[in-house]
């Protein structure tokens, strides 16, 4: 089963429009560009200004279709697994054995059977004999609605014939025109039923649809994905209305405001991974939290993020920041004395507080502007601007014992008249090339001198602003072991690739063991899709391996 979210439906006036230029709405994968080039091509007889245009397409929208792409079609986002196999199958009797032992097992271990079966699959076991009659209405129900397909409809009915207790429910291909209208029945069956895992994703147009009142009263939950939907407004809801058991949240292109989370964080106290992707709503996140581990935010306007307190929180990553019209992101650490991992820092997005102290080029390190815990460190931006390249030792200094450094390169684009998270390269922060001879200057960085033992180095493009730096670094880190360098697209040959690096063979590296592996896949695990689980995984070595 396709484990990603399905496609937003389009508003269908839209639809119509890109049907007229032969595109298929319905196609997310390159439909920014597609629709661009398209309009272009009715510039008909001005062959010169569509040369120009096609030109400006190829060297400037990658970056703005990915983000796009991103943000509007969270295709590369992926749902949690589906709770069953579509190809689970059960067979009573064996074809080589006459005797039926599956059905002599305890009824707990045939519930746990039915369980994982599809839904039509699991309800028709009750006609194969009288022992099996009551197992499926006696185990917990296990639910995808895109097991019904296309009948979505007999969603209701599943509901309202099992019992419960309901102990996962995915809800993600229901495009029925009552989808909407049944949404409240729905919940509520879900809620008096004890729905312990619940993915709802909402596949009809409205994508703002509000989710009913009711949803907040579901206090079984332990985790929870939502995908498309207006979070219900929770202004003046009592103090009993909490969610006492939840223990993962998920908001994929969730409408929510910063009131919003924080009644969820207040109102959850076993609470341990939050996760908030394509938010368009300007947030303040304020993490107060005795039980949070995981905070995760990707393509989100994000204003601020304060962490208060925060005693357990391990991880917290930011990236593919969204911040219009120049602004950045404030990132304030405060209580958190278990933080091990943190990123992508990036001076081009992100203002960085520590200890009431706002980390600038040259800020002088003290105990209050370090955070000790962090030992796996995210970060990223354009090596040619000085501005940018001018924040890397501060910031690195604030984390003094660093022993894995993913550093992520941002290229340098050119406004058009959009501002999302790049800005016209011609600013103030705009610079030349900047050579071994300013990273020197720089002084030495604690972390690199003595504790990074590993460096991945991302979207390498093999310009002598990035070159100078890795030098320095290798001439620097006294224990470095492992150098992974992985290369930006656009690279078509490994004779191009050792032009670049070739003058990383004449460096006198510090330590004496080191191996550097270039891979020409940005992705170690192929491909951009962005995994909850892998992200919030405590037993993941390096959840920036995701990201």
């Amino acid at each position: 089963m396709d484990t990603r979210v399905s496609p937003i439906p389009v508003n269908p006036a839209l639809a119509a429009g890109f049907r007229r230029l032969g595109i298929d709405p319905d196609e997310p994968e390159g439909l920014f560009r597609r629709a661009t080039a398209a309009a272009i091509d009715t510039l008909g007889p001005l062959a010169p200004i569509t040369a120009v245009a096609h030109e400006f397409l190829d060297s400037q929208l990658d970056e703005y279709e990915k983000f796009i792409t991103r943000l509007f079609f969270p295709t590369k986002y992926a749902l949690p697994a589906p709770p069953v196999s579509a190809a689970s199958r059960l067979f009573a009797l064996p074809p080589d054995d006459a005797v039926d032992r599956v059905s002599r097992l305890p009824d707990a271990l045939l519930g746990d059977i039915v369980s994982r079966l599809p839904v039509k699959d699991a309800a028709r076991t009750a006609a194969l004999s009288r022992r099996w009659r009551g197992v499926w209405r006696s185990a917990p129900l296990v639910l995808a609605d895109a097991d019904l397909l296309p009948a979505t409809s007999a969603v209701s009915s599943v509901l309202a014939a099992h019992p419960g207790p309901f102990r996962r429910v995915h809800l993600t291909s229901s495009r029925m025109a009552e989808f909407h209208g049944l949404l409240t029945s729905w919940l509520q069956l879900l809620t008096d039923k004890g729905i312990q895992e619940l993915v709802l994703v909402n596949c009809r147009y409205p994508l703002d649809f509000a989710l009913p009142a009711t949803f907040l009263g579901m206090a079984t939950l332990t985790r929870l994905y939502l995908g498309l939907w207006r979070f219900p407004c929770t202004a003046g809801h009592p103090r009993s209305t909490c969610f006492p058991n939840l223990r993962e949240l998920e908001l994929c292109n969730v409408l929510v405001e910063s009131r919003d989370l924080d009644f969820i964080l207040d109102r959850s106290p076993v609470l341990e991974t939050l996760t908030v992707k394509g938010n368009l709503f300007k947030l303040h996140l304020r993490l107060v939290s005795q039980s949070l581990r995981c905070v995760q935010l990707f393509g989100s306007f994000i204003e601020e993020i304060y962490v208060v307190d925060a005693p357990r929180l391990e991880q917290l990553i930011h990236s593919e920041a969204w911040t219009p019209d120049g602004n950045r992101t404030r990132i304030k650490i405060g209580h958190a004395p278990k933080l091990n991992w943190l990123g992508y820092l990036d001076p081009e997005n992100h203002v960085l507080d520590v200890g009431n102290t706002i980390i600038k080029a040259g800020t002088r390190v003290s105990p209050s502007t370090m955070v000790p815990s962090v030992t796996f460190l995210g970060m990223e931006g354009r090596f040619g601007v000085r501005n940018d390249a001018k924040m890397i030792p501060s910031f690195l200094r604030c984390f003094p014992n660093v022993e894995t450094l993913y550093i992520r390169v941002k290229p340098q684009t050119v406004s058009f008249g959009i501002h999302l998270h790049r800005h016209c390269g011609n600013t103030d922060q705009s610079a030349g090339k900047l050579n071994l001879k300013f990273w020197h200057k720089s002084g030495t960085i604690k972390c690199i001198r003595s504790r990074i033992n590993v460096l991945i180095f991302r979207d390498f493009h093999g310009g002598r602003s990035e070159l100078a730096f890795l030098k320095f670094f290798f001439e620097n880190a006294l224990v470095l072991k492992e150098v992974v360098i992985m290369l930006a697209a656009g690279f078509t040959s490994m004779e191009e690739v050792h032009s670049k690096v070739v003058s990383l063979g004449s460096v006198e590296w510090a330590s004496d063991a080191s191996l550097v592996l270039m891979t020409l896949c940005s992705d170690p695990r192929g491909g951009c899709i962005q995994s909850f689980k892998r992200g919030s995984d405590f037993f993941e070595r390096d959840p920036f391996n995701n990201h």
